[in-house]
């Protein structure tokens, strides 16, 4: 079937000499994976390498056969041009680290409206404004809405978090659990949006730990999932 689709790019991995293996989100199927043979030697081809950076914003034209094997891509045009994702250092560093956390977090192989817009205006919104260094806790914290966890806020005022459970409670337990310091860091963030985040102050030392914790919250309930191998850089650059 061709379909002409959003796509927001997870990943590429090149496949053998000039092909490239393409992961991408896109607004009408939800998870795809497209081989994108010859991509790296042809100079005067529609499809160009360039075009594939992680989380690029495109549209496509695009073969979907629906069985699980890998697509193919026909035409593909940049939906939202970036201007400093892909050319700011430390923007870069997140934007890797956030594709490889989705990459690691999103499977549904099928349409997800309300998590592909989500992803869309996130991205955008850092695209045009400074980086706020608490950007990608929030990011993955209200993704958590979209892949079904997001902590229930109803008994925030118990002193424990249950990151098994997904929940505040009064006493510990055998699980892993946030309380103290790193408590309060982290009820800053509940129902919080991108435009509020300067108002959040964080310690190096407290952004490290709560974002390990956040990570932890995504491994105990995303089946599959690894621990992103960008994160030692993302850490660095926030030091």
């Amino acid at each position: 079937m061709q379909v002409t689709t959003k796509a927001i790019v997870l990943s590429s991995l090149k496949y053998g000499d000039t092909s490239l293996i393409v992961r991408a989100f896109t607004e009408s199927d939800g998870l795809k994976s497209y081989l994108l043979k010859g991509v790296l030697a042809s100079k005067k081809g529609k499809l160009k390498s360039a075009y594939f950076l992680p989380l690029m914003q495109l549209e496509i034209e695009a073969y979907h056969k629906n069985k699980g094997t890998l697509e193919s891509i026909r035409e593909v045009k940049v939906a939202v041009p970036y201007k400093t994702l892909h050319t700011d250092i430390v923007k870069n560093s997140v934007v890797l680290f956030l594709a490889e956390m989705l990459g690691n977090s999103i499977h549904e192989q099928e349409q997800d409206q309300s998590l592909f817009n989500y992803l869309e205006y996130s991205l955008q919104w850092l695209d045009a404004h400074p980086l706020p260094p608490d950007y990608h806790i929030l990011f993955l914290l209200n993704l958590s809405k979209y892949l079904g966890f997001y902590p229930d806020t109803s008994l925030q005022d118990l002193p424990f978090f249950d990151l098994q459970e997904g929940e505040f409670c009064p006493s510990p337990s055998l699980n892993p659990l946030m309380h103290s310091e790193i408590l309060l860091d982290f009820k800053k963030f509940l129902g919080t949006n991108f435009d509020a985040l300067n108002a959040i102050q964080l310690t190096k030392s407290n952004r490290r730990e709560l974002l390990k914790m956040v990570i932890l919250f995504y491994r105990l309930h995303v089946h599959g999932f690894r621990e992103p191998k960008s994160l030692a850089v993302l850490n660095a650059v926030f030091n």
